[in-house]
């Protein structure tokens, strides 16, 4: 059954990945990386976790990725990473597409999309998200101009 959310906008929150690792074996993103093929490669990973638990695929969504690429612009424009201003986003993705909930994880400085998702896994909260009860998705990867990278991923059930 779809509900549509009402003055508070339930939410899945889940906190901050602030944590960096890197090791030797790790093939870094190059600046000449194409972006898009890098949040694909996340979005296939995260997919391929999920269907080795017998969970659904999440389906990509062009509404979670344009909120997903702004968040990341302003952990960017900021140089941290956070969920501020989060209950605006799952309301502005509820004001497209009618959804149950909405989660996101975020984090900064892994230099590939499998070391983001192995910070995300190693993390019970993130990991939570990664695996809940979830349809649709959109990650972000952008680069800030010292090269640092930063990550965002929505996450709603439809």
């Amino acid at each position: 059954m779809k509900m549509r959310l009402r003055y508070a906008v339930p939410i899945f929150l889940v906190f901050i990945l602030s944590c960096t690792s890197e090791s030797a074996d790790e093939i870094p993103i190059v600046a000449t990386t194409n972006m898009v093929q890098l949040e694909g490669e996340l979005l296939s990973i995260v997919n391929d976790h999920r269907i080795s638990l017998g969970s659904n695929i999440l389906e990509f969504s062009e509404v979670a990725y344009k909120y997903a690429n702004g968040h990341t612009d302003y952990m960017i424009t900021k140089g941290t990473i956070s969920h501020d201003n989060f209950s605006s986003r799952a309301s502005s993705i509820n004001s497209e597409v009618e959804v149950e909930m909405v989660a996101e994880n975020v984090a900064k400085d892994y230099k590939t999309a499998q070391a983001a998702f192995e910070g995300w896994y190693n993390s019970s909260s993130h990991k939570k998200t990664m695996e809940g009860d979830f349809t649709h998705t959109a990650v972000s990867i952008k680069e800030d101009a010292t090269g640092n990278f930063y990550f965002t991923q929505l996450f709603y059930k439809i």
